[in-house]
């Protein structure tokens, strides 16, 4: 009797707390990531040296530890193709980086490393090492029920926290004049929206993330230096199961 009596009460303590321990990791802590390398493609569907460059964005999009980014520019939408992700803000984010590095121009293709590093887009050995250099040195960053939230840290000057949302699907384009006429471009992390939050100065602080204009963008968020200073975090926000 007495046996049997231990033995519930051990399976009921089981039960217990197994339940509590469910119950934790279902209302856990804001998700937190380890640090992301930041890879920016600035380019042109009119362009005839971009696609080989976006290829290579393609072929890392989605590799753990990198945020791939297409960004596409507008100045090559007179030269007979419109681009059809082109928006201004993504060629004023160029030439931010631009003058910041004292670079005299823009062009394509181009890209930057964690806002630090330029490089041409098409030498794919180049980039993966300048990947694998990569670091960076900014605030935590985590995510919970719609607030991206960045923690406490050292800021020599107020940083922008930008908000970036791009489509992590593969989307083919068919060229119909321009430089690539007549070829079909396939493109990956397409950006649609980018988004200044605020300002993160060292002290922690939330923002609440304003409503997504297309339904499938993914969003991911960097902490920077102003005009086209070093990005010194990054996050993306955890899909939904």
């Amino acid at each position: 009797m007495i046996a049997r009596v231990l033995l519930k009460l051990l399976v009921a303590t089981i039960g217990v707390g197994g339940g509590v321990a469910l119950s934790h990791a279902q209302d856990g802590p804001p998700t937190q990531q380890g640090p992301l390398v930041v890879v920016e493609l600035f380019q042109s569907q009119g362009c005839s040296s971009c696609p080989p460059a976006q290829d290579n964005l393609n072929a890392i999009a989605g590799k753990p530890g990198i945020l791939a980014l297409s960004f596409a520019v507008t100045y090559w939408d007179t030269l007979g193709w419109k681009d059809t992700f082109a928006r201004d803000v993504y060629t004023q984010r160029q030439w931010d980086y631009a003058h910041d590095k004292k670079h005299d121009n823009v062009w394509t293709p181009q890209i930057y490393i964690n806002g630090q590093v330029d490089l041409v887009g098409t030498n794919r050995r180049q980039l993966d090492e300048a990947i694998d250099h990569a670091s960076s040195h900014g605030p935590s960053m985590s995510w919970d029920k719609g607030q991206l939230a960045i923690g406490a840290g050292q800021a020599t000057s107020p940083c922008d926290v930008w908000l970036v949302r791009y489509n992590p699907r593969a989307v083919s384009v068919h060229i119909r004049a321009g430089e690539n006429s007549g070829r079909t471009l396939l493109h990956r992390n397409v950006v649609h929206e980018l988004v200044h939050l605020g300002t993160w100065n060292g002290a922690p602080l939330s923002f609440a993330l304003p409503p997504t204009s297309s339904p499938g963008l993914l969003t991911a968020a960097l902490v920077q230096i102003p005009k086209g200073g070093d990005i010194l975090a990054a996050s993306e926000e955890p899909s939904e199961p």
